[in-house]
């Protein structure tokens, strides 16, 4: 990669209402083979270590779910040698046990998206990446205790089911995902945690709970714009806790078995 770049040492997407997370910052313009980032990238210092910030929608909300360049964003954080990306999102509740306000540090993902470029291997060199497992366990583990350790209630594992965008899910999907099993639902999940696995970067979901998405499991409203953002805006204190005390406390990530993604392909 390019060593024009600063390095440091973590790399963070701020999702929907979370624009900014340093005070200072340089603002670095990372060129990539795949177009820009969704932004101009910012790397500041936070607890003592080096953080490159980047809202995956831009600066002021403008870019679609299905619209953002995930490839971008992914080979902008490598190009900076980051050693892990903690990826905070605004997701949906599909089981009546999870409120919105509460965290989910997912441990799996279904995606349900199409049409995204969600590979970097897609030109004469065939190569198969395997996500079974797609978040760094080293990651979540560190999520969780952060969680905990600022209050904020944390499910410790969780299935994230990603879909397109930029509309939210009828009631008989919502129930369908339901029926599944499966936990949280988001726009933004995937490719990402994809990419950075193709990468080899530990990565990490952090969902916020906003909504009971289509109001099923809870006999409430369905899900509105508005009201994401209300929440959101509410808990972003959480959030913005949650990432200083994983930055604080940010592991080696050397071991992590996403580091061992890219063996024995040459």
């Amino acid at each position: 990669m390019s060593s024009g770049f600063p390095q440091v040492d973590i790399g963070i997407f701020g999702g929907s209402g979370l624009y900014a997370l340093l005070d200072s910052y340089d603002e670095v313009i990372v060129e990539t083979p795949y177009g820009p980032p969704s932004d101009a990238i910012m790397v500041g210092t936070l607890a003592g270590r080096s953080v490159a910030f980047l809202p995956r929608h831009g600066r002021g909300h403008t870019i679609a779910p299905h619209r953002i360049n995930y490839r971008a964003n992914l080979w902008a954080m490598q190009a900076l040698g980051v050693q892990g990306i903690i990826a905070p999102s605004a997701v949906g509740s599909l089981q009546a046990n999870i409120h919105p306000g509460t965290m989910v540090v997912c441990d799996q993902y279904v995606d349900r998206t199409t049409g995204r470029a969600d590979t970097f291997y897609d030109g004469d060199k065939v190569i198969h990446v395997s996500p079974a497992d797609p978040y760094c366990p080293i990651l979540r583990e560190t999520a969780i205790k952060a969680a905990e350790l600022v209050g904020v209630t944390v499910h410790s594992a969780g299935t994230l089911v990603v879909i397109n965008g930029p509309r939210f899910s009828t009631k008989a999907e919502s129930q369908w995902f339901t029926n599944n099993g499966w936990h949280v639902i988001g726009m933004t999940g995937y490719p990402e945690a994809m990419l950075a696995r193709e990468l080899a970067l530990p990565y990490v979901n952090i969902s916020l709970v906003t909504d009971f998405d289509a109001g099923l499991v809870a006999g409430a409203e369905p899900v509105s714009h508005a009201e994401v953002m209300r929440v959101f805006a509410a808990n972003i204190g959480n959030v913005r806790n949650v990432l200083l005390e994983m930055i604080k406390d940010f592991p080696d990530t050397t071991l992590s078995p996403a580091r061992r993604a890219l063996d024995g392909h040459h």
